[in-house]
């Protein structure tokens, strides 16, 4: 019963990741205003927040208690490198640009 407990908390914390990483590229696709420095942002400060989200859920918190993944490089694989394809890749693919939407005059 607890494997089961610690499948079903890391799968959630896969797709929280996944929704963290999504924001974040979306995040620094509207406040920055050249495409490198969207993909640099992206490619260094998204992977530090999925780390540390890693290190305070599996450390403190206990997410994933029970399950045996084999080494820790598979547990990183799957809690910060999955997540942040699918993040960017939704963002990118299934998420309309912010240069699409038009915006009132603030005056």
């Amino acid at each position: 019963m607890l494997a089961l407990f610690g499948f079903a908390s890391l799968l959630a914390l896969v797709a929280f990741h996944t929704f963290l990483a999504g924001v974040a590229t979306r995040f620094f696709r509207i406040q920055l205003s050249t495409s490198w420095g969207t993909v640099v942002y992206t490619l260094v400060l998204t992977p530090l927040l999925l780390l540390v989200s890693t290190l305070v859920f599996t450390g403190a918190l206990g997410v994933g208690t029970g399950i045996d993944v084999g080494s820790s490089t598979i547990l990183l694989a799957l809690l910060i490198a999955l997540p942040l394809a699918l993040g960017v890749a939704i963002d990118y693919l299934y998420v309309p640009s912010p240069d699409e939407y038009e915006l009132p005059d603030t005056r």
